[in-house]
This record gives C-alpha cells, structure tokens and sequence, in this order.
C-alpha cells in the first residue's frame, strides 16, 4: 500500500532514507520500496514512524488530514 505521506514526513523533518532505514532496522533500499508502495509496511513500522514524526496513525495512512489526535478534556 502506498502512502504519500511517508515521504513528505521524511523531507519535512530532514531526514534521509538512510536515516530511516536506521531507526526501522532495515536497509535503505527496502524502506525505498515502503515509500514507493512496493512493500507493506507492517503495523509496527508505522508505530514507530508516527512516534519519530509526532504525527498519529491515521495521519500517516491518509485517514486524516490532522496530524494530531484530538483529545476530549473530561
């Protein structure tokens, strides 16, 4: 599944996909093919993706356009 928005993230907070590929613990070329749809991402990737990005899940996947989760005060 493709996901525009992994690249923009990356280039948004300058980061190579060298970089990435680091913190995911695996090679650039394989995390290439998550930015170009070629590869499922598994659910814990993305986890970590939106805890390096402080962006939610559903931001990454284009469930949302808020980056954020917005909380309910009780």
């Amino acid at each position: 599944m493709y996901f525009k928005r992994l690249k923009d993230l990356r280039i948004d907070n300058d980061y190579l996909q060298k970089d990435i590929a680091k913190y995911l613990g695996i090679t650039q070329q394989y995390y290439s093919r998550y930015e170009l749809g070629q590869f499922t991402i598994p659910i814990e990737q993305i986890i970590k993706l939106a805890k390096l990005y402080d962006v939610s899940i559903d931001y990454i996947v284009g469930l949302s356009d808020e980056k954020k989760i917005k909380t309910r005060k009780k």
